[in-house]
């Protein structure tokens, strides 16, 4: 196993086949469904079925991740140099039968390799929606001033989640070949994250291209929802830090850590950011003080956040606005107190984990599409408003 070489191209071209097969579901399905609509509409619901996928590809990079199947294939992009587990069933039998609870056995082998599966499938559905972004916009240009030629978002869009994705199947290479290094993990979490702002962002502009309406917000509440989201955002990270670095059980009580307001803490190792996995940037063990760091800094931010995130949603609902989007925060902000407490109560279930990365993941793609689906308020929209409701009586 040690002289197994970390890149292995030779089975790249069998497993983008495979991702092809398992592209060719989803785009026979929107195929099908939409055949009698417009391409825009065609486009959108590719739009959306890919944002879905790519939501239950970050979820099960999470299972891969919470099963410690991360290096059940110890090199890339392949398994041993095959395209799957099962031409490398005797070279994992052996590192199995050395380490029986170790990083390589045959069904973390499967669960690595179906996560490759998944986001080689992923990849295609966004160079098809590239592509057909691309030849659709050229048509639209093209045609006649008042024609029935409709238009779709810039493909600027689409390319530039084309580039995301191969920059993400990349981290991904190098979360095997670094074996786990805990900050490219983490930066291949916010990919993930990242991948799923990007499509939202493009379905929001179909939406409002079929007539959705853009809500004006008092420039204090867009603000409001911008900080949130980049909370989130800081959040997810944190989240990603301590789950890399396996200090989620550093604090196994609530709402006190080890009996304590305030443990013991090593902020600086904790926080050092370019060191191997259990390891400080000397080589030296990682202390159980920085693990100790990790998780509570992650919990007090959690605080801070909640209450910003509550202000968030009095403050749209008082003002009666993006009704469906604050409704949907709510609920996974619930979604993440419940799984968040169920982690650290419970020990770590990989249910509650799982759920735990997917409601942070759904929380930043809602408030994406919030913040797509509104804008701050013109100041000729003040001056009428002000105009029709001289006593100052909120709207």
């Amino acid at each position: 196993m040690d002289s197994l070489p970390l890149y292995n191209l030779s089975p790249a071209l069998r497993l983008m086949g495979m991702g092809l097969v398992v592209a060719l579901g989803p785009l026979a399905w929107v195929w099908l469904r939409s055949r009698d609509a417009s391409p825009a509409r065609r486009l959108q619901a590719l739009t959306l079925l890919t944002l879905f996928l790519t939501f239950d590809l970050v979820m099960f990079g999470a299972f891969t991740r919470l099963t410690d199947s991360g290096l059940g294939c110890p090199d890339w992009p392949g398994c041993y140099g095959k395209a799957s587990p099962v031409g490398a069933h005797a070279d994992i039998a052996v590192a199995q039968e050395a380490m029986p609870t170790g990083p390589v056995t045959h069904g973390k082998a499967w669960i690595e390799m179906i996560h490759r599966y998944l986001a080689t499938g992923v990849g295609v559905l966004i160079i098809v929606l590239a592509l057909t972004t691309w030849l659709q916009w050229r048509r639209s240009r093209r045609a006649e001033p008042g024609s029935a030629v409709q238009t779709v978002v810039h493909p600027w869009w689409p390319l530039a989640t084309l580039v995301w994705v191969i920059a993400q199947g990349a981290f991904g290479a190098l979360t095997v070949t670094m074996k786990l290094f805990p900050a490219i993990v983490t930066l291949h979490l916010l990919g993930g994250v990242g991948l799923l702002v990007l499509l939202a962002v493009q379905a929001e502009h179909y939406r409002q291209d079929a007539g959705a309406p853009v809500e004006e917000l008092t420039r204090g509440l867009r603000a409001l929802l911008w900080l949130s989201a980049a909370m989130v955002a800081l959040q997810i990270a944190l989240g990603g830090w301590v789950s890399t670095n396996y200090a989620v059980l550093a604090c196994n009580t609530f709402p006190m850590c080890q009996g304590s307001w305030w443990p013991v803490m090593d902020f600086t190792q904790g926080f050092e950011l370019w060191r191997p996995l259990g390891a400080s940037g000397d080589g030296s063990r990682l202390e159980f003080h920085a693990l100790t760091a990790i998780h509570y800094t992650h919990r007090l931010f959690a605080y801070l956040l909640f209450v910003v995130v509550g202000v968030l949603v009095w403050r749209l609902h008082r003002a009666g606005h993006l009704a469906a989007q604050r409704r949907w925060v709510l609920i996974l902000t619930v979604l993440q107190l419940v799984t968040g407490l169920s982690n650290v109560i419970l020990d770590w279930p990989v249910l509650a984990a799982v759920l735990h990365t997917g409601g942070a993941a759904a929380m930043m793609t809602v408030l994406a599409w919030a913040l797509c689906a509104s804008r701050a308020r013109s100041a000729d929209s003040v001056a009428t408003r002000a105009a029709a409701n001289p006593r100052g009586v909120a709207a």
